[in-house]
């Protein structure tokens, strides 16, 4: 797949945060093809270059290609073992990345909410949890009045009405939603990338936040009880989930019929027959 242009996005008040050696900064320049965010402008430029086809700097080892040699270098350290977990055995670029990967096998979160003193194991999940309490949400899907904090939030709830696919895997014709699906795919289908290891069961993971769910489950505690009926939960958004049967709003609409779907992913389920119906009827 081709990009040959870019949209630079702006947020002037934005205070997106990810635990990274400067995670205090801000990250208002926007990639509008993978969502990635970055601190400054020149670092978003070079990025791009990365869906451009501008990446001269292959990976011997697994062929991963970057825009600088720098780059490279850092991520040559994922091959050599340097910065290998011993619990799980997955090797990461540096040391920041291997000390907050750690606190998966602890417990330990030393990021602590100041409203409602709740603890996180890294910088980025609790500048996202912090978000909840300001409570402004001024991004409104016009289809299914879902409301975001964030544009960009809005930009991607959109692709599940429109049955937009930007994210392509490069070994096969499976095309994306979502970069993290993306990346779930490679993984699953292609051996590319790293399994998160439950160190409790032999499970394995594709994505951090699925194992964290898992390990709650080891935990044996549902804080989370539905005010409608007795069911308790393991997280909020499975509590979330389960309100939806005690509620009659159907957010989620089909962009090419209009139907309407309490869950997200009966509306995806539903778009993929309805564009397919729409397919035959026109040819």
């Amino acid at each position: 797949m081709e990009f040959n242009s870019f949209e630079v996005k702006y947020d002037a008040d934005s205070k997106d945060v990810t635990e990274h050696s400067h995670e205090d900064k801000p990250r208002p320049y926007l990639c509008t093809v993978c969502d990635k965010r970055f601190t400054q402008r020149a670092t978003l430029n070079q990025h791009k270059r990365l869906h451009s086809g501008g990446s001269s700097y292959s990976c011997t080892q697994c062929e991963k290609q970057f825009t600088s040699e720098p780059y490279l270098r850092k991520h040559m350290n994922v091959h050599s073992s340097k910065y290998k977990c011993v619990e799980c055995g997955k090797c990461f670029r540096n040391n920041y990345y291997l000390a907050a990967h750690r606190r998966i096998h602890s417990g330990e979160k030393p990021f602590e909410c100041t409203v409602c003193s709740k603890r996180f194991t890294q910088a980025g999940h609790l500048t996202k949890h912090s978000s909840i309490h300001s409570g402004e949400k001024p991004y409104k899907c016009h289809m299914c009045n879902k409301a975001f904090r964030k544009s960009d939030s809005l930009h991607n709830h959109m692709r599940f009405h429109t049955g937009s696919k930007p994210h392509s895997c490069k070994h096969c014709s499976e095309q994306f939603t979502r970069l993290e699906q993306l990346k779930a795919h490679l993984l699953k289908s292609h051996d590319e990338g790293s399994w998160l290891t439950c160190n409790i069961c032999p499970r394995k993971f594709s994505r951090i936040t699925t194992l964290k769910r898992h390990l709650l489950r080891h935990s044996n505690i549902k804080s989370y009880i539905c005010n409608k009926c007795p069911k308790r939960f393991y997280s909020v958004s499975k509590l979330k989930r389960h309100q939806m049967v005690h509620s009659d709003l159907r957010r989620f609409c089909c962009g090419l019929c209009g139907r309407r779907f309490k869950r997200k992913y009966c509306v995806v389920r539903h778009f993929e027959k309805c564009s397919h119906n729409l397919i035959f009827i026109t040819v």
